[in-house]
């Protein structure tokens, strides 16, 4: 075998840039509050007794934490309940919703890719990885093309060595 043989890297080469998403996702503990433990026996809103309980709740439990509020329990909550718990809390808390996990999750991602400044990928050739070690909502990657088309060359989506093309400009 000759010495000059050399191996080339094709993908580096071909100018492709690799965009994970998942590096933008909010890195932090995620909190779930359910308010049916707020509840008389779980099914009713005494206010005394949710006050009590809201007052008792120490606010450095959710220190730099995303919170998403949600009711497990198949009672009626007055919207002032929601103010009071949020506003025991919202001083600690990175971000606080009304939801399950997934609609935090989803908002987390809408806020970062409308806030991601993705001017380094004008006229590139973008490549948004398929695999991720971190659930992605669908929702992310509609958007992350709606910011992605404007701007660059061309759109793939999977892995270098074998991507699907999206769009080319």
């Amino acid at each position: 075998m000759s010495e000059d043989f050399e191996i080339k890297n094709k993908i580096s080469e071909s100018g492709l840039v690799n965009f994970d998403l998942s590096q933008l996702m909010p890195k932090g503990r995620r909190i779930g509050v359910d308010l049916k433990n707020f509840l008389f026996e779980g099914m009713i809103l005494k206010e005394k007794d949710f006050r009590e309980k809201v007052a008792a709740i120490n606010p450095l439990d959710f220190k730099d934490a995303y919170v998403y509020i949600y009711n497990s329990a198949d009672a009626i909550v007055p919207l002032w309940a929601y103010f009071l718990l949020t506003a025991k809390i919202t001083d600690e808390a990175r971000k606080i919703i009304f939801g399950n996990r997934e609609d935090l999750e989803v908002l987390l991602m809408h806020n970062a890719v409308q806030t991601y400044d993705f001017t380094d990928l004008t006229d590139k050739r973008v490549l948004v990885k398929g695999c991720s070690d971190i659930n992605i909502p669908e929702n992310a990657y509609i958007e992350l093309v709606e910011q992605l088309k404007p701007i660059v060359k061309s759109l793939m989506f999977g892995e270098a060595c074998s991507n699907v093309p999206i769009f080319k400009n």
